[in-house]
């Protein structure tokens, strides 16, 4: 028997709100999680009839969704959330996360391809891209048993990009919404993929009643491969050269959105003082050494985070303005990411062999220039950042980057921020930032100069300000003006 369909509001994402650790014994440890999502669902409150539709990732959540069947998890597992994990098939889960979404889908959106050699649409690819389309088919059935008459259903990210168009078939009647949290590829970029693919993908998010994004320009990226790939036509506030606001093809018009999704200040300011921080405050604090300024970083080792020249810029900066030495030292938090895939653990090989490079080259027995740390730990993450003179933040490419605008909340003596212009923050952090090209090593070193000579004054104002334009959209208000302009 059909479960009922009751569900106002749903979310569907990869990842839920908790996951699952399997005990030899047979018992489940559960631990719940964070981010933006969590916040956001927490603010319509228990009452809503919100339901969360997840992936089970490992062998925990896998066993955990076994037992629930077609129904929720435990609610005490998951903080009063209704939320029903789906138990993809391990197989077909991995072509999909890995093979199509991790390898491909944000490759293409963050310009990553060495195109010379890559990428190479063969026969395996096709497969992948089978198994990607019954994952997200998986979701749209699921979603489409949980909802009732009329819901609202927010999508996100690029793991799930076919899911509108599915549930749409599905379930008419539904509100749909996707939201992606990468940037967008320009449209000869985009066209890297197999024509069918491009072609999917973009149907599958004019779907929905909607389509948001965390900037304009990833907005309008998207508009612009809809016109080139679909033959869409794209309606634009003003004319012709105004912003992108909706996309209409084949008799529905899918409006666009831009929510900036910002930085949550009541818990960074609370969390940043608990005692486990303070106690890794003092133990970096010795690490570092007394009266040296430090230069911060806080990153996944993904490929798009641009790490190692982060360090190139480093060690340029102490090649050229030898001042600086034994007076900085760069804190590098550089957390492993996707290591099931073998780029990835070369890129964090990589990343550790520069900083050894750099300590080898200008370190002395009283100062080490490189602090790199590769364990996950986020209560020294907030101990770094209460420590920031300079925040380095240089992807090659990113969505948004929240550590962007979570380091000037916490800061102590204000952070001068080194921002790359193709992180998704620029659009809103640019003015009271120092903005770098990513690709320019040189350009970086002498930002990281000019930000460590920036005078208190200056830093704290700057701070103030970069403080005030983080937290403008909090994850609460972020999901609840997605939720309100579905409903409008």
């Amino acid at each position: 028997m059909a479960a009922p369909r009751t569900a106002q509001i749903l979310v569907a994402s990869n990842r839920g709100p908790v996951s699952y650790a399997l005990g030899e014994d047979g018992s489940l440890a559960a631990r719940r999680g964070g981010g933006g999502l969590v916040s956001g669902l927490s603010a319509i409150g228990p009452d809503a009839g919100a339901v969360w539709v997840c992936a089970a990732l490992g062998d925990g959540d896998r066993e955990a969704a076994r037992r629930a069947g077609s129904g929720h998890l435990d609610t005490a597992d998951t903080g009063g959330q209704q939320v029903r994990m789906l138990d993809i098939a391990p197989d077909v889960f991995a072509a999909a996360y890995n093979g199509v979404a991790n390898s491909v889908l944000w490759f293409v959106h963050h310009l990553l391809y060495q195109t010379p050699v890559e990428p190479v649409f063969d026969a395996g690819a096709a497969a992948q891209w089978a198994a990607y389309e019954t994952y997200n088919a998986a979701f749209a059935d699921a979603l489409a048993q949980e909802a009732a008459e009329g819901a609202v259903v927010l999508v996100q990210d690029y793991h799930l990009a076919l899911v509108p168009g599915l549930l749409r078939a599905r379930r008419p009647d539904l509100r749909i919404g996707h939201f992606s949290h990468t940037p967008w590829a320009p449209p000869d970029y985009y066209r890297l993929l197999p024509d069918d693919v491009a072609e999917a993908v973009l149907r599958g998010i004019l779907g929905g009643d909607r389509a948001a994004f965390l900037t304009e320009r990833w907005a309008t990226a998207f508009a612009d491969c809809c016109a080139a790939v679909l033959g869409a036509e794209v309606v634009r506030d003003g004319g012709a050269g105004g912003a992108a606001t909706a996309v209409r093809f084949e008799g529905r018009e899918t409006r666009l959105g831009v929510h900036g999704l910002g930085a949550d200040a009541e818990f960074l300011r609370e969390r940043s003082h608990a005692a486990d921080v303070d106690e890794r405050l003092n133990a970096l604090r010795t690490q570092i050494g007394a009266g040296r300024k430090t230069i911060v970083r806080v990153d996944r080792t993904e490929l798009s985070k641009n790490i190692v020249r982060g360090l190139l810029a480093y060690r340029r900066l102490l090649e050229t303005h030898p001042e600086w030495r034994e007076h900085v030292v760069h804190l590098a938090f550089a957390y492993p990411s996707r290591q099931d895939l073998a780029v990835y653990r070369d890129y964090t090989a990589r990343v550790q062999a520069v900083a050894d490079e750099i300590n080898a080259e200008f370190g002395t027995p009283g100062w080490q220039p490189v602090a790199l740390h590769v364990k996950d730990d986020f209560a020294r993450s907030l101990a770094a950042y209460r420590l920031a003179d300079v925040a380095l933040v240089n992807p090659i490419r990113d969505g948004m980057n929240l550590v962007a605008k979570e380091v000037p909340v916490v800061s102590e003596r204000g952070c001068a921020l080194v921002l790359s212009r193709e992180a998704g923050a620029c659009a809103e952090l640019g003015e009271d930032a120092l903005v770098v090209n990513p690709y320019d090593v040189e350009g970086t070193a002498a930002a990281l100069h000019e930000a460590l000579r920036m005078s208190d004054a200056d830093r704290a104002d700057r701070t103030k300000r970069l403080a005030a334009a983080a937290t403008a959209l909090p994850p609460q208000k972020w999901f609840l003006a997605q939720l309100q302009a579905l409903e409008a």
